[in-house]
């Protein structure tokens, strides 16, 4: 049976892999910091969704503390490690950008330590379609240079990538990075635009609908973010035999190290997002157009070719089925809870 760690377990893609991993037998070992960044309770229930299962155990546990994660890896004897859990948001970056230097910088780095003097035989963690950033050619290739992030969260992903590289090369630890794009579905996070418009349109309350409604995002479903992770984490990172520092492959290296984007390849409009909704919720939305946000850009789109390559798995849930699927749990799970 493998021993898995997963951070951030009581978030929304973090909650649905530790599921996804239990199911298949494995053992799985869940921390989180529970922080207030969106509703707590929210990170509660999902937990109380592992918590009964034999095979799971849950630690509060933050990122930063040094001596708790060096304390996690004394103990844990983990054969894996996905690292999902970060401060995450590109919007509270511009207001807070210590939390994420504390979360996703210093509590990478707790994380890269433990993993490298403890044996793990592969450290998977998740990157970011932010870090694009200032990038136009489309679709967003691993390829790219990727050296114009346009806010602090995207500088932090983007680090994060070099300082598992270094890893990766120093102490042939076997790393692979993975940047998702705009991840939606079923116990999706508060601060996320499904859940903020399915939110706003119920109670009647306009929604902010930025750069007049001329957004393009390659919307993933969870369950197809979990499907691509998963199946990224059976094939250990291993060094590229054809990589060349003369031409360097920003995707690959000749020390054990990779770099997949897990998107739908299929970019959406931002207004047929919102369509589905209302077709979903069976109620027209009221719009406030309002221009592009500091540190947003206008349209995403993976290319997924590689991990069609490596894993023979392309992300492909259509936007109007996840949405449904989505408005099904939040009628549920609130209608339940009684609240809004």
């Amino acid at each position: 049976m493998e021993k898995i760690l997963v951070t951030g377990s009581a978030g929304f893609i973090g909650f649905h892999l530790a599921k996804r991993l239990l199911d298949r037998s494995a053992e799985v070992v869940g921390i989180d910091n529970l922080n207030d960044y969106y509703d707590v309770q929210l990170k509660k229930a999902r937990l109380q969704q592992l918590e009964g299962r034999p095979n799971f155990r849950f630690l509060k546990l933050d990122l930063a503390d040094r001596d708790g994660i060096a304390g996690l890896f004394d103990q844990g004897r983990f054969s894996k490690v996905v690292h999902l859990a970060a401060q995450a948001g590109v919007r509270y970056s511009l207001v807070n950008p210590h939390a994420y230097a504390d979360s996703n910088l210093t509590g990478f780095v707790n994380i890269l330590e433990g993993c490298r003097h403890h044996g793990v035989k592969h450290l998977v963690f998740a990157s970011s379609s932010s870090v694009y950033g200032a990038n136009t050619k489309k679709p967003f290739s691993v390829r790219q240079n990727v050296d114009h992030p346009l806010s602090m969260y995207a500088a932090t992903k983007k680090a994060n990538e070099l300082m598992a590289h270094t890893y990766a090369h120093l102490y042939r630890l076997p790393v692979t990075g993975l940047r998702f794009f705009t991840v939606y579905g079923p116990w999706g996070r508060p601060d996320m635009a499904l859940f903020i418009f399915t939110r706003a349109i119920l109670e009647g309350r306009p929604i902010d609908v930025f750069n007049h409604g001329k957004m393009r995002r390659d919307f993933t479903y969870i369950d197809d973010i979990i499907e691509g992770v998963v199946r990224v984490a059976d094939k250990i990172a291993a060094p590229d035999p054809k990589w060349s520092g003369a031409a360097p492959d920003a995707a690959t290296s000749s020390a054990p190290y990779r770099l997949y984007n897990i998107g739908n390849n299929n970019p959406v409009e931002l207004m047929r997002f919102i369509e589905a909704i209302e077709k979903a919720l069976g109620k027209q939305a009221r719009k406030n157009f309002l221009p592009l946000q500091a540190g947003d850009v206008p349209e995403t789109c993976a290319e997924v070719d590689d991990l069609i390559r490596d894993v023979g798995f392309k992300p492909s849930t259509p936007v109007e089925e996840g949405i449904k699927r989505f408005v099904a749990w939040y009628t549920d799970y609130y209608g339940n809870h009684g609240k809004k």
